[in-house]
């Protein structure tokens, strides 16, 4: 295995940041989570580890909170920017005034749960590598390649994390890397595409909303899904919801209908939340109910035994 960059231990940056109302980090955080071994994001009760690639580079993020107030530390190149988006990384730019609970279901989680809010990481690049890295396999295939390839291509950072490969970087693997890390052509090719037009791809950040959805659906292999799963970490966009998942258009149907939805169906009764459609979704899931099984779970492939 390679061993991926590493980047020499400095004395951290520092910021503290008092927000208005509380947060929870961990939930906040956790949609940016690829799997629990996931080298790239730690949470736990010393707070939470980030490493992430900003434009001046890779950096690593440990936040903490205590008595209200939120204390960040970064290393790296890129730990100016990391505490600088410290904020909307904790939901403070979300804006969900305009948001109605129009199922007792959501409404009651939105008593429950008033920090629910949606973090933005204000970067394209990591979250887009994972989300097609995440394109028509299992969670376990996905995460597993995730790893891998963060662990081999990296940056290796103070703190238990490491930051995703770069896409200098990914366009450097090899056609048996990419084998050997599990992921197939057509997701090869995707993220090929993407890395090769990267910088550009950080506009859809500025764009955000509708039209920084469909700057990223200009890449070859990037389809509605993929955008939405993007918009919905790089922006906190509350209305980009995850058509074509395999298992959010059931969850919501059991959910507020008791019975199976597919996209159409999701889509129409999500219909009076438009505007805040995520929004509503994340809401839902955070009831943490689940849905009938009707089979046997569907078994992981290994490309890199084939």
């Amino acid at each position: 295995m390679m061993t991926p960059t590493a980047v020499t231990p400095l004395a951290p940056a520092t910021r503290r940041w008092a927000p208005e109302r509380a947060v929870d980090v961990a939930a906040l955080l956790r949609p940016l989570r690829r799997g629990p071994g996931d080298p790239c994001l730690r949470l736990g009760p010393d707070g939470a580890w980030l490493a992430a690639n900003t434009a001046t580079g890779p950096g690593s993020l440990h936040l903490a909170v205590s008595a209200g107030e939120v204390t960040a530390s970064a290393w790296g190149p890129g730990a100016d920017p990391l505490l600088a988006s410290v904020p909307a990384l904790l939901g403070a730019e979300d804006d969900d005034s305009g948001f109605v609970a129009h199922h007792p279901l959501v409404a009651e989680v939105r008593r429950r749960k008033p920090t629910l809010r949606l973090g933005a990481t204000g970067r394209v690049w990591d979250v887009l590598l994972a989300a097609v890295l995440e394109q028509k396999v299992t969670g376990t295939e996905a995460h597993r390649s995730w790893r891998d390839l963060a662990q081999r291509f990296g940056t290796r950072l103070p703190g238990p994390v490491c930051a995703p490969p770069t896409p200098t970087a990914v366009l450097g693997i090899t056609d048996w890397q990419w084998h050997k890390a599990g992921v197939d052509g057509a997701r090869r090719r995707a993220v090929i595409a993407a890395a090769q037009v990267a910088c550009r791809l950080e506009r859809a950040a500025e764009l955000k909303g509708v039209e920084g959805r469909l700057l990223l659906r200009r890449v070859p292999g990037i389809g509605v899904w993929t955008a939405a799963e993007v918009a919905q970490r790089a922006w906190g966009d509350p209305d980009a919801v995850s058509v074509g998942d395999f298992h959010v258009p059931g969850l919501v149907g059991h959910a507020l209908l008791g019975r199976k939805l597919d996209d159409a169906g999701m889509l129409e009764v999500l219909a009076p939340y438009a505007g805040h459609r995520h929004r509503a979704v994340r809401h839902i899931l955070s009831a943490g109910l689940g849905k009938p099984r009707y089979g046997p779970r569907f078994s992981p492939r290994d490309f890199r035994h084939l």
